[in-house]
């Protein structure tokens, strides 16, 4: 395929079983950010976007059943690519673990511009050897996964995306959107990527961070974090001391933080304060109490320690996530 009339080829390389918007969001972003820089200057082409799968397939089966059709094998694409893009990322996958993918992807870095990745697609990038001592992000609930097998990345899972360098790295499936639009207003400025952000309807920087989406605390196991979790919850508005942890625990307060920071890598303190943040924020989502209410139900005690609280933690107010979060059932309209 000859890409030299088109002033920026964008390759989105997509894995099986990928989230459909991984590849229909960047579609989106690019298609109308062309079409609002020929309105605006009498450029065409402004941006050329094709997909193309990692396993060399004809066809890339997406996670919802919809498939797209990919024609075009990855070595048959003509002209620079100015943008690469990885999209999705098979943990298991015998037919791209047997192919050259990962050399491909190491070998065509030096040949472009820019390389990004949208979700888990920073794995595919840290295999083919890219992402040493760089800062990056991925979907929240693998970072732990990537800081383990890539101990030399610097992962922070609280950003939508990262740039280090020309390497862009996104997090959550939705986060698509925000990368593409980052890049958009790189290239051509902040009123083309305004003009598009309004008329899909999006935030050109959306507020917040992809930490107000994760789960703070690592899932209950059978030791002591599994026994007492269920007692804490019913208790959040108590003493939740180490000694008082303790004592429920039938333990002394020394060795019980010791095993407790062992099975959980958090304080019982630490602990305490993020459950007391998961609790409220579920209130804030799903109940009609006010803000005061949750707080003291919550051991959170006040509306200026909550909102600190939550700060530190998810690194939004409790209105503002409140505003983002809350149920939108009574919200519908209805004619």
């Amino acid at each position: 395929m000859d890409a030299t009339a088109h002033s920026k080829l964008v390759v989105i390389v997509a894995f099986p079983d990928l989230p459909l918007l991984e590849i229909a969001g960047p579609g989106d972003v690019f298609f109308q950010a062309s079409k609002k820089i020929y309105e605006k200057t009498g450029v065409a082409n402004a941006y050329k976007v094709i997909v193309v799968a990692a396993d060399r397939s004809e066809q890339i089966v997406t996670r919802s059943g919809i498939t797209i059709s990919s024609p075009i094998k990855r070595d048959e694409i003509l002209g620079p690519i100015d943008t690469l893009i990885i999209s999705g990322y098979n943990f298991e996958n015998p037919a791209i673990e047997a192919s050259d993918f990962y050399e491909w992807v190491s070998e065509m870095y030096p040949k472009v511009r820019r390389i990004g990745s949208i979700c888990v697609g920073t794995f595919a990038l840290a295999r083919a050897g890219l992402l040493s001592s760089k800062n990056v992000t991925t979907h929240w609930d693998k970072a732990s996964k990537l800081h383990r097998e890539f101990p030399d990345i610097r992962v922070d899972s609280s950003q939508l995306f990262i740039r280090d360098g020309n390497i862009y790295t996104s997090g959550g499936v939705s986060s698509a959107t925000d990368l593409s639009l980052a890049l958009v207003e790189e290239d051509y400025g902040r009123e083309i990527a305004v003009s598009v952000a309004r008329h899909l309807v999006l935030y050109l920087k959306r507020p917040g961070y992809q930490s107000q989406f994760g789960d703070l605390l690592p899932e209950p196991e059978n030791g002591i974090f599994g026994k007492i979790q269920e007692w804490m919850i019913a208790n959040l508005d108590k003493d939740l001391s180490v000694e008082q942890l303790a004592v429920h625990s039938n333990m002394s307060p020394r060795n019980f933080a010791r095993v407790f920071l062992k099975e959980t890598s958090l304080t019982p303190a630490k602990f305490v304060e993020k459950l007391r943040v998961e609790m409220a924020r579920k209130l804030l989502e799903e109940s009609d109490l006010n803000m005061e209410q949750i707080a003291v139900k919550t051991g959170l005690v006040s509306l200026v320690s909550m909102r600190r609280v939550f700060l530190r933690n998810l690194m939004v107010t409790p209105s503002d996530y409140k505003r983002m979060f809350r149920t939108s059932k009574n919200d519908l309209q209805f004619a």
